[in-house]
């Protein structure tokens, strides 16, 4: 019996040798690259904590892997990596993604990154990159998306790009690129603040989108009518065939519905669709309607998660068994152009953070609009609060910082720049591991496209609604700032913003309260009453005042979201309550009302609820 386990041990052990590519002495050479790619890079939060004795990568922080236990992934945006990027990344063979942006990097782009023939997406933007763009990546057959924006780059642009016609995006924006610049086909193209190639921005090759040429002509001069044959009499022939043709399809189709109903089968059908081969927007799945008909029961009540402002969210599960959440848009047939959506949600798809929720992929009729989304097993935060077991202390602080780090990467490090206009606690969902995710970004200015800057429509929920956004319609980042702060106190009190204070009679003052009672140091008041003793005062006292430098009433006085994660961290935040404290009484005495005037229409039971019910449900 040992014998034949011994025997079944060794199988098992070659079988992953040969799977895995180990080294002679047993190490997986996927390990090896990522382990001499972190060597050449500095890694000051010590988010790439890997173990170098380790054989399977596939549980390390910022890797991803397939079902094969292929290393297919690399992502660490925005971690302040500096360094350079080493070549031995070729090693990683079957990769598919690499998003470092945002960083330090600097250095050369490597050339071995033209040997990765599954590469898809390329993302090094906003880093200190030097050098030319290496030739080789031209030989990437796979890659859709390539974005060096942001760097310091030389050099002509290599003719051989102009090749790649797979491409959806390349943005080489923001450079020191020089000419000339080959006739690029990528579908979407930037070469915007490369002064040598741009020098007013007006150029025709600074940026466009390149047609797309047909490879066929109608009129071909080699077939020319034998002499001998009238046209019309070749008109009447052809004429007779399609009218033939168009018949047999009609009774044909006819046929087929008789039977259908026959046999009492249910047939999905949406007669606006228009029919589809399954197509990609970069990693973005686009699905039929019918596939999503079929997913959601027909969109059934009782696959309901959550109903907002946006639309409704419906649990589903696809055909080959992965369950999403399928949020189907309010007004599907006024979310702009099929262009015009196809393009939001492209840059949509662009955000890509561990801190924001993936979008999986989308469909497009001339009436629906819909998007999915990886389905979140533990739901929102709004629903977390009010579930058993109550989430802890460190949980509901690593929630805050998780959710201000999204937002970061939304307003600061994205391109181009989002603003959620929407921070509650039923937007930031919990993953598996209960990190926080930020969902709904981006559909305020997909739903608002007519003006990008002024909104037809306050969207938001009341008691999250930033005093400028609801009084005349402008969002800014520090709107955002604002719904965050909110989302600390709702944390810190697990309870919805307008019930801050009801115990107290404070309905319309909320803000006012929350200062009164930190003012009087009576902060056990403010605490989930689930919590009981269990959180620390110390860290009670910074979230809080966090939460009242972000809810200031003017947005200049407002911390920007990089400022907030900082003092989340524990940076910076006793100098700059400080100075708020200090100019504190100059503000009082600059305006005529009190914050409790200003605060009031935030708090009133009107209207806008109906509008913005809370997306309370898992998804």
């Amino acid at each position: 019996m040992n014998a034949v386990l011994g025997y079944l041990s060794m199988f098992s052990f070659l079988a992953y040798y040969a799977h895995a590519m180990l080294t002679p002495s047993g190490v997986n050479y996927e390990v090896v690259a990522l382990m001499e790619i972190r060597k050449a890079l500095d890694d000051p939060h010590n988010v790439l904590n890997w173990d170098e004795n380790a054989v399977d990568p596939c549980s390390w922080n910022m890797v991803t892997c397939s079902s094969d236990k292929s290393v297919i992934g690399l992502a660490s945006p925005s971690q302040s990596l500096s360094g350079k990027l080493s070549p031995y990344i070729h090693n990683l063979t079957h990769l598919e993604l690499v998003l470092l942006q945002s960083n330090n990097i600097s250095g050369s782009i490597p050339l071995e990154l033209g040997m990765l023939p599954k590469l898809k997406t390329i993302d090094l933007s906003d880093n200190k990159l030097t050098g030319e763009i290496p030739s080789s990546l031209a030989k990437l057959k796979s890659l859709q998306y390539l974005r060096l924006n942001n760097n310091s780059l030389t050099g002509a642009v290599p003719v051989d790009l102009a090749n790649m016609t797979q491409l959806s995006l390349m943005d080489l924006s923001f450079n020191n690129l020089s000419g000339p610049v080959p006739r690029l086909l990528a579908k979407t193209f930037n070469i915007l603040g490369n002064p040598m190639i741009c020098a007013t921005g007006k150029e025709p090759e600074c940026n466009g989108t390149a047609p797309i040429l047909l490879s066929f002509s109608l009129n071909n001069p080699q077939n020319t009518q034998p002499s001998g044959k009238p046209k019309t009499h070749k008109v009447v022939l052809a004429f007779g065939t399609s009218l033939g043709c168009i018949c047999l399809l009609i009774v044909g189709f006819g046929f087929f519905l008789w039977w259908r109903q026959k046999h009492n089968k249910q047939i999905f059908f949406d007669s606006n669709e228009q029919h589809h081969e399954e197509v990609c927007l970069g990693n973005l799945r686009r699905f039929q309607f019918k596939e999503l008909q079929a997913a959601t029961n027909n969109f059934s009540s009782k696959n309901i998660l959550g109903k907002g402002g946006f639309g409704n969210v419906y649990k589903g599960r696809l055909s080959d068994g992965i369950i999403v959440a399928v949020k189907r848009l309010k007004d599907g047939n006024a979310v702009g152009g099929n262009q015009q959506f196809q393009t939001e949600v492209g840059l949509i798809s662009l955000a890509v953070h561990r801190n924001l929720l993936r979008l999986y992929g989308f469909c497009m009729t001339p009436t629906e609009r819909l998007l999915v989304y990886p389905y979140m097993s533990n739901g929102s935060v709004a629903l977390r609060l009010k579930a058993k077991p109550t989430l802890d202390w460190g949980t509901r602080k690593r929630i805050a910082l998780g959710a201000a780090r999204g937002l970061l990467y939304l307003h600061e490090q994205c391109d181009p720049k989002i603003i959620h206009r929407d921070v509650k606690a039923a937007n930031i969902l919990l993953d598996e591991y209960c990190e926080a995710v930020v969902g709904d970004f981006g559909l305020a200015k997909l739903l608002d496209h007519h003006d990008s800057h002024v909104t037809t429509a306050v969207r938001g929920t009341v008691g999250h609604i930033a005093p400028e956004y609801l009084s005349t319609g402008q969002s800014s980042d520090k709107t955002d700032v604002f719904g965050f702060g909110i989302l600390l106190l709702e944390l810190i009190t697990g309870q919805k913003a307008l019930e801050f204070g009801k115990a107290a009679n404070q309905k319309g003052a909320m803000l006012d309260w929350v200062r009164k009672i930190q003012q009087e140091k009576k902060l056990d008041m403010l605490v989930d009453k689930d919590l009981k003793i269990e959180y620390d005062r110390i860290e009670l006292e910074e979230m809080v005042q966090v939460a009242l430098l972000c809810t200031q009433y003017h947005p200049s006085d407002r911390p920007k979201m990089s400022e907030v994660v900082r003092m989340l961290e524990g940076d910076g935040l006793a100098e700059k309550w400080e100075a708020s404290q200090r100019a504190e009484p100059t503000r009082c005495r600059a305006n005529e009302f009190s914050s409790s005037e200003r605060y009031s229409d935030l708090t009133d039971d009107s209207s806008l609820l109906v509008q913005a019910m809370e997306l309370s449900g898992p998804r």
